[in-house]
């Protein structure tokens, strides 16, 4: 690992004041989970970390009903706090499925909603992809199985948080940091697409930080999340889906369905939104939301399969949602 430098960061203020503009080279270090690998695999080496894990790692109700939540909180806390899973079970679903108790407990919700995609490719030193500045995608002609089924790339990562699923689909919003004052970002405009930012996940400056994610009321909505794993044991997922009804007596106000892990950032299903608006949540409804939600995937060489099992995470997100039995 290359030598770096090290700033212990009191507050949100020392710890802006110790990044800088340069991409890569001034870098927050929270839980550590996927930057101490990264840099173990020599494709981050940064000249200075940032300690960030003194920033707010508070989690409190709003005035209006809604919460926020520091990005210096534990996964393990948010999973367990009592408020969050009454109001916003999709996002405690999530987080009580990342990683292992481990990691859960180390790892932050910054961290995860901001870590760098698991792409082999990208992870291999040896491998100049696009993401790294080089001139191509090696998944588009190599092995491909764990990549986007949605988007036109240029690169097909897929976008590896599970916690931004649930946010994106509350219509949660992200508070950022830098150094000209603090803005807020709703999620549906914090994740980009690699034409957008090719070396980059989302709009974050590289000395800017995400201090807090804000969740607004959940009204009368139901919601849910539903995970497909290769294993149940420490594993991304092949596809996670939250699902948010705003329901009106038994009947489907809105809908906000969101699918992670098969494009390169949490992707909103519209089409699968507008079947379930209007009526009651049953297995038939499901059934064609779920197809609609699928309807334009462009699976690669070999991830086909990837449109199934999101077909499947939707339509079960969906009736977990609901109440209704998944069998």
């Amino acid at each position: 690992m290359k030598a770096f430098a090290y700033v212990n960061a009191a507050n949100e203020k020392e710890a802006l004041a110790a990044l800088g503009a340069e991409r890569g080279k001034f870098l927050p270090l929270a839980g550590g989970m996927d930057l101490l690998a990264l840099m173990k695999d020599y494709i981050l080496q940064p000249d200075r970390l940032v300690n960030v894990k003194n920033l707010d790692a508070t989690i409190a109700a709003t005035p209006d009903g809604g919460f926020r939540i520091g990005a210096a909180v534990k996964v393990i806390d948010l999973a367990e706090h009592a408020g969050v899973s009454k109001a916003y079970p999709a996002l405690v679903q999530a987080a009580s499925e990342v990683g292992t108790p481990q990691i859960r407990n180390a790892g932050t919700l910054g961290g995860n909603i901001n870590q760098r995609p698991r792409c082999w490719y990208f992870r291999n030193e040896e491998f100049d992809c696009l993401k790294k500045g080089g001139s191509r995608c090696f998944a588009v002609d190599g092995e491909n199985q764990y990549h986007a089924i949605f988007g036109t790339g240029p690169c097909h990562i897929v976008h590896p948080s599970s916690l931004a699923v649930p946010i994106l689909a509350y219509g949660g919003r992200f508070r950022i940091a830098g150094p000209s004052g603090e803005r807020d970002v709703s999620a549906a405009d914090f994740f980009v697409m690699p034409d957008k930012n090719l070396y980059g996940e989302n709009v974050l400056a590289p000395n800017e930080l995400v201090t807090h994610v804000i969740l607004p009321a959940p009204r009368n909505a139901r919601s849910a999340t539903y995970e497909v794993r290769f294993k149940q044991s420490h594993d991304w997922p092949l596809a996670i889906v939250s699902a948010v009804l705003s329901m009106e007596g038994g009947a489907v106000r809105s809908a906000t369905i969101v699918m992670g892990a098969v494009a390169p950032v949490p992707w909103r299903a519209a089409a699968a939104e507008a079947i379930l608006a209007g009526g009651p949540v049953t297995e038939e409804t499901a059934t064609r939301a779920a197809d609609a939600a699928v309807k334009d995937a462009k699976p690669m060489s070999e991830n086909a399969y990837k449109v199934q099992v999101a077909r499947t995470a939707v339509k079960r997100a969906i009736l977990k949602a609901a109440g209704i039995a998944v069998a």
